[in-house]
């Protein structure tokens, strides 16, 4: 079961690096039938696949048409992040107030290891050890929905928020963010970890959305920027 969900997984992450990048263009049918011989797996992947994509509003169905590529406009993405950015400044400020120690230590210790990813300029490493970062401390939270709220939402804006490490300098930028966020945790402070955070994201949210922007297929643009 696990091998069949990674293989779903990569080709889902494939697929949504070739959406975000614009390499599949808004309206592309994709087949369901076509990919598995070009990838050399069974339909059940791919199926799985698609269906994850589709709940993440990279995909859709469309009448006679079938599944076909799906980019939302920029201020649907836009509200995304919004909803994103509250989301985990609230995960930040329960953070300050109800990590153990060791949870504290734990956060620390993955904030330095990815500092050297940084200075390695080491982008799909540090992509990981964000992921991971962010979900510390939702877990650190101790709140069980919220956490469950934080990881849904994550999903759901995962495509557009990788996309943010691909803008030049990137890395360093978030890494810094990060150290505000760290800080105000490890020493309990809430209102502080929650004000970084936010801000965090709102960083995020326009590195990712300029890079959507930039990389979306001419002739498809945005409605908010039309």
């Amino acid at each position: 079961m696990s091998q069949f969900l990674t293989l779903a997984d990569q080709i889902r992450e494939t697929l949504a690096e070739q959406i975000v990048s614009g390499e599949l263009a808004p309206g592309t049918r994709l087949d369901e039938v076509e990919m598995a011989k070009r990838v050399g797996l069974s339909r059940t992947p791919v199926r799985e696949a698609f269906k994850a994509l589709t709940a993440m509003g990279l995909l859709e169905h469309r009448p006679r048409k079938g599944v076909v590529v799906a980019v939302p406009d920029r201020q649907r993405i836009e509200e995304m992040f919004e909803v994103m950015a509250e989301v985990e400044a609230t995960c930040a400020r329960f953070a300050a107030l109800r990590m153990t120690a060791k949870d504290r230590r734990d956060l620390e210790a993955l904030h330095q290891q990815s500092l050297r990813l940084v200075r390695q300029g080491d982008m799909s490493g540090y992509s990981a050890i964000n992921m991971e970062f962010h979900a510390l401390i939702y877990r650190g939270s101790k709140n069980s929905f919220l956490e469950e709220t934080a990881q849904a939402v994550r999903r759901r804006v995962m495509p557009y928020r990788q996309s943010q490490f691909r803008v030049i300098g990137r890395l360093s930028s978030s890494h810094a963010e990060h150290d505000d966020v760290v800080e105000a945790i490890l020493r309990g402070d809430a209102d502080g970890a929650e004000t970084a955070m936010r801000q965090h994201v709102s960083k995020v949210t326009v590195a990712s959305v300029d890079f959507v922007e930039e990389h979306r297929p001419k002739g498809k643009a945005s409605q908010s920027a039309a």
